[in-house]
């Protein structure tokens, strides 16, 4: 008989359930990686609980692990061999496309799960796909020749080296999006595991002036947040945030606002851009928003504000990352707060939807239980 693999499934909308799939085959293209760390975000918990195209899904697409098995042609070609540590993109690109050959694989139609039906993304993607291991959520991993990977540095845990993508979303959108840099000011609203990557990522660029918002249920998150870098927190629900930021910037506002709420809807949105500056400034946004048929566009427009969306991460930026989490510049062992085991998948989804305590800001599961 095989050895199988334990994977938890999504099998419908805030249902999951343990199943096995066989061990592949491992051709001389492709490997197998031993999932040490699979991390979840805000979008797991959006995507756990609506009803998804594809229900049959092993979630996961902030992955960790070591390479259990690997063929020669892919160790030629990623640079790397059994039993290094890795940390896999969610993207599985053609590398044929404009998109792939400008870097930008991120909007590679071969991974566009949301369009394209034969689409390949970890976390995403239906396992009755064979060879059904296309998330972080089970005891391994397929890697076909297109995967991405970055090898982790030396003396990073795995634990930590699991918040590399929040982290790379950082750099992404905050330095190379927005362009915040020296000197700049800037507004992060929300202090989860996005709005802590984006106050390190503009610290270690030189802004001169960190906000981060959060409502009553973030005084802990907000109390990390001062310890990464922010200079000033505002707890909206004690105090009016625009008047507040009008007082810390002499009321000129700020460079750039970056919406790190997980979808709280417009009236982030309309704070960000009261909080810009009178011209010149750059909002990011994340997130599906709804219907906003009362925006304000002349105001926009008579601002000069520079919109950006926020849209997944690139190779730099995650080395970027690994790098910055090498450094250890920052504590940023206080973000990585909650881990799980693999059968307790539906808990560690509902803690970072905030159901299991105040102080979640990073969620971990462990397939093959505590990292040593």
């Amino acid at each position: 008989m095989s050895e199988m693999v334990k994977a938890m499934v999504r099998v419908g909308a805030s249902q999951m359930e343990m199943r096995e799939y066989p061990m592949p085959d491992v051709p001389e293209d492709a490997a197998l990686m031993k999932v040490v760390v699979a991390g979840i975000c805000g979008t797991d918990v959006k995507m756990y609980k609506k009803p998804q195209k594809d229900e049959h899904v092993i979630m996961g697409h902030e992955n960790i692990g070591y390479i259990a098995k690997a063929g020669k042609l892919f160790t030629e070609r990623q640079g790397v061999k059994e039993g290094d540590l890795v940390f896999v993109e969610h993207y599985v690109t053609c590398m044929q496309c404009e998109w792939c050959h400008k870097g930008e694989y991120r909007h590679c139609a071969s991974t566009d799960w949301r369009h394209n039906p034969n689409a390949i993304r970890y976390g995403y993607t239906s396992c009755e796909s064979a060879p059904h291991l296309w998330g972080g959520f089970a005891e391994y991993m397929y890697l076909p020749w297109n995967a991405v990977l970055h090898k982790v540095p030396k003396g990073v845990s795995p634990e930590l080296a699991g918040i590399v993508t929040p982290m790379a979303n950082g750099i992404e959108w905050a330095l190379f999006d927005c362009g915040v840099g020296y000197n700049s000011s800037v507004l992060i609203q929300g202090p989860g595991q996005q709005g802590m990557a984006q106050t390190v990522a503009c610290k270690q660029a030189g802004a001169s002036c960190i906000i981060v918002t959060g409502t009553a249920k973030d005084v802990r998150r907000l109390e990390v947040a001062k310890k990464l870098g922010a200079d000033y927190t505002i707890n909206v629900s004690e105090e009016d945030p625009l008047e507040r930021i009008m007082e810390i910037t002499g009321g000129i506002g700020v460079d750039v606002s970056l919406e790190c709420t997980s979808g709280a809807g417009t009236i982030p949105v309309m704070l960000g851009v009261e909080a810009l500056k009178r011209k010149g400034g750059t909002i990011l946004l994340q997130g599906e928003l709804a219907e906003f048929p009362n925006f304000p566009l002349g105001k926009a427009t008579v601002k000069w504000i520079t919109f950006k969306s926020a849209r997944g991460h690139g190779y730099q930026s995650c080395e970027l990352a690994l790098e910055q989490l090498a450094s250890n510049r920052f504590p940023l062992d206080l973000v990585t707060t909650h881990t799980y085991p693999l059968e307790d998948a539906d808990t560690a989804v509902r803690a970072v939807a905030g159901e299991i305590s105040e102080d979640v800001v990073h969620v971990s599961l462990l397939p093959h239980g505590p990292v040593h």
